[in-house]
This record gives structure tokens, sequence and C-alpha cells, in this order.
């Protein structure tokens, strides 16, 4: 389970209604009992609910429906009710249906593209990369983790990824194999990985590092670079990066490798969803 403070939900609530909702006031309605229940006109894996009910509930809106985080919604099903003042139920509208539509998209693009690589290779892991956009990395952490794929990086500090501009410091490939057995007795916790190419790779796996992230090496080459690697060490860890999304990660997935880093996931059309209200 994703921790969501409830202060990032106040902050989601706040953006929509920092003071009133003027129109509810307006029309003098905000004391009147209401009824809301959200349902999507496509199919689709939902996500956000349980974020949904705790900002509902901070706007005195009972909740007595709530299907959960990861289950398959059918088209016209409805997957959420509640009751509460029409007041409160037009603050949680369409901020909660905002949520919705954005993340049970990222969570039905994951699980489509799951489902495609664990077809091809069932060991093969999906992995997202940390350029997911600027502000949302946890929600969108939550409904990659609800389409069943993984994050690859949570930030710089989770794993040791050296990338070129890393070795632009340290004198390249060559100073990074000079220093390996250095720079390991440093992570002694962790494991070494490097973004190489095809033929940078070589000379990794030879000089024992724990992982390599094959980036951009064209799937109709990667099956026989994954089978040389494999033969200069066993236990390698091999990660396919650079252009894979939707359209072509089972044929990656078919190569053998171990993961497949992919920030396609990050971005997904939001699902046809609505919400029907009514007096209560």
């Amino acid at each position: 389970m994703l921790r969501i403070p409830n202060s990032r939900l106040e902050m989601l609530l706040n953006e929509d209604v920092p003071y009133i909702d003027l129109t509810s006031t307006v029309l003098g309605i905000n004391q009147e009992p209401g009824e809301i229940e959200y349902y999507s006109r496509e199919d689709c894996v939902l996500c956000c609910t349980e974020e949904v009910v705790r900002m509902m509930s901070s706007l005195d809106v009972t909740v007595t429906l709530s299907k959960p985080s990861g289950s398959h919604i059918a088209a016209d099903e409805t997957f959420l009710k509640a009751y509460g003042s029409a007041g409160s139920l037009h603050m949680a509208w369409k901020v909660c249906l905002n949520m919705f539509d954005h993340y049970s998209a990222i969570a039905t693009k994951t699980d489509k593209m799951v489902r495609a690589v664990k077809a091809e290779n069932p060991r093969c892991e999906v992995l997202t990369t940390r350029k997911s956009a600027p502000g949302c990395k946890d929600l969108t952490i939550k409904a990659i983790i609800t389409g069943g794929a993984l994050p690859h990086r949570l930030g710089l500090s989770e794993t040791v990824l050296v990338f070129d501009q890393h070795l632009e410091f340290i004198g390249g490939i060559d100073g990074l194999i000079a220093q390996l057995n250095d720079i390991k007795s440093r992570v002694i916790e962790k494991k070494l990985f490097v973004e190489a190419d095809a033929n940078n790779a070589r000379r990794l796996a030879q000089a024992g590092v724990d992982g390599i992230q094959l980036d951009k090496v064209p799937a109709s080459e990667l099956a026989l670079l994954v089978n040389e690697l494999r033969g200069i060490d066993p236990h390698v860890t091999l990660i396919a990066a650079g252009g894979i999304g939707l359209e072509n990660a089972a044929e990656y997935a078919a190569t053998g490798v171990d993961g497949i880093a992919t920030t396609a996931l990050f971005t997904a059309k939001p699902l046809d969803m609505s919400v029907r209200m009514s007096r209560r």
C-alpha cells in the first residue's frame, strides 16, 4: 500500500475549493441532502478510490459503496456511491472525478502492458523510470503499481545507476572498470547498475557489474545480445530501456531481458468517467 498523507489530499481539495463553492452558495443549496455515484463509460482498471474515500470523509460525505483500486470495472458500472449535503458533494465532485479519470487511465494502460509482457516472458518485470510529471509522483506510482508494474527508481537516493553523464567525471568506461572493485565495496547492500550500449555492455558484463541497462538497443538485435551477455555472466541482471511503449513492449520482453524500463506509462488519455447526483 502506497502511503498518501492527508496533507496531500487536502492540497488537492484546496486547489479546486480555496474558499467556497460560489455556485452552490449563490443557489442556496449547500444544506440540501443529496447522493452521488461515480461510474465509467468504458472498461478500465480502477485507481484512487481509497484516497477519494478519505477526501470525502474530510468533507463529511459518507461513502456507501467503494470498489478498491485494482478492480476491473465494466462500462456503465458504478464503482462509488456516497451521500451528504449538496455543498459537500459539489466540493468533492470534480476533484475526485479528475483523480479517477487520470489515475485509472494510467492503471489501465499499465495493466495492458503488463499483460502483454507477461504473455511473452512471465519473468520479465515492467518498470517505470523517474520521469513522472513533476508534482504527481505519488499518485502516479500508485497507479502503475495498481496496474501491475513497479517503479524502477523512485529517486536518486534509492539505487546506484551509472549513466554516461557520471562517466564523464571518472574517466569513462575505462575509468569505471578500473575502479569497479572499490566502487562495489561502497555499495555492498545495493546492486551496481550501469546504462550502456551493446559494445560497452559486453565489457561491463566481463568486469562484473551487477546489472546493465541496455539503452536503445533495437529488439531485433537484443535477443542475441542477451544470450551473449548471459554467456559471459549468467547472473547479470539485464534491463531494456529507451523507446519502449505499449506497441513494442512484448517484443522486448521476448528477448529474455529481466525487466523493461519505460516512461510511456506516465501519460495516458483520461478515461471517460462521470457522476450522477440526485436529491436524497
